[in-house]
């Protein structure tokens, strides 16, 4: 696929700091992808987030959005991207469609599409029962949406967003998580700087590590867990005591290993199974499994999360 964003050995120092910020940075984020960005705190994610949106210069290496360089095209660049920082900055006496038409006449959006651009993105958000109330108003999940809205008044291809579910309730979250999860059906792009890494579970198709102002490793989260856990592990309940299927498991060629887990019902059996192979050994086992009268009332493979791969990753406590 075609890269949208890309970052070449980038390199930030700032004033009076012993060391650079960012050091040899490079990565790619491909067209239609949620990449989450992902480090401690003083990793330099907002760093690189700000050198992207065009608001931070930098010393060596190259940024490119859309082709575009971010330090010597900086229009053409914002007219690529929809950045959400972490502060709202939102006019608390506008209206909310105010706040958004507003917007709109910044970016040069003909007057005469405002009306249906603002109600198409209050839906998009789910703010159109808000449109007339004051920013002043709403509960910081509905000032974040609404900051999202604000960021796709241009309609950019990238979408930018530093640390968006920070200070949000569980509902705001995952209200949050939907609304990337359709911009990204819509053909958006998503980069994603976060520490709330659960949130990003099981939206991320891309995940790059940040620590001390370097990349640790970058890649479509299938290929880091591979990196990682080498091994697929599911997790088997069976129909009976399981012993016998115990044995004849430990018996198999791709099984590396075998453990019990206690059982959620009575009369059934839970094992951890540790295999070689993909997803086509997991179907032949389970049929052996089957055939050989070892009944499988369930499976589940068991993957590492995000979290747990950061923490493998990375050194920092």
């Amino acid at each position: 696929m075609t890269a949208i964003l890309e970052v070449r050995e980038l390199r930030k120092t700032y004033r009076k700091a012993k060391k650079p910020t960012l050091e040899h940075l490079s990565f790619e984020v491909e067209a239609g992808s949620i990449y989450a960005f992902v480090g401690p705190n003083g990793a330099g994610k907002t760093t690189t987030i700000r050198i992207l949106a065009t608001l931070l210069g930098f010393e060596r290496g190259e940024v490119r959005i859309g082709g575009y360089r971010v330090d010597t095209h900086p229009r053409d660049v914002r007219r690529l991207l929809g950045y959400i920082p972490d502060e709202f900055g939102l006019y608390k006496k506008m209206r909310v469609w105010e706040y958004l038409e507003f917007f709109a006449q910044c970016y040069g959006v003909p007057a005469a599409q405002h009306r249906q651009m603002v109600g198409d993105l209050l839906d998009l958000v789910g703010l159109s029962k808000r449109a007339d109330e004051s920013l002043a108003e709403l509960s910081r999940g509905m000032r974040q949406r609404l900051s999202v809205a604000r960021a796709l008044v241009h309609d950019p291809q990238l979408i930018v967003a530093d640390e968006p579910a920070a200070g949000l309730d569980p509902r705001a979250r995952v209200e949050l998580r939907e609304i990337f999860r359709v911009l990204q059906e819509m053909g958006k792009t998503i980069f994603l700087s976060s520490h709330v890494l659960r949130e990003l579970d099981d939206i991320a198709t891309h995940i790059g590590i940040l620590e001390e102002g370097r990349l640790v490793t970058t890649g479509t989260v299938d290929e880091i867990r591979a990196q990682l856990q080498p091994h697929r592990r599911i997790r088997l309940t069976l129909a009976g005591p399981g012993d016998d299927a115990h044995a004849w498991l430990e018996r198999h060629p791709h099984v590396l290993a075998v453990a019990p887990v206690e059982a959620p019902e009575e009369g059934t059996a839970e094992l951890l199974v540790s295999l070689q192979g993909g997803q086509d050994e997991i179907v032949s086992l389970l049929a052996a499994l089957v055939t050989a009268h070892h009944p499988v009332l369930a499976y589940v493979e068991e993957k590492e999360t995000l979290e747990s791969l950061f923490l493998n990753l990375t050194h920092q406590t």
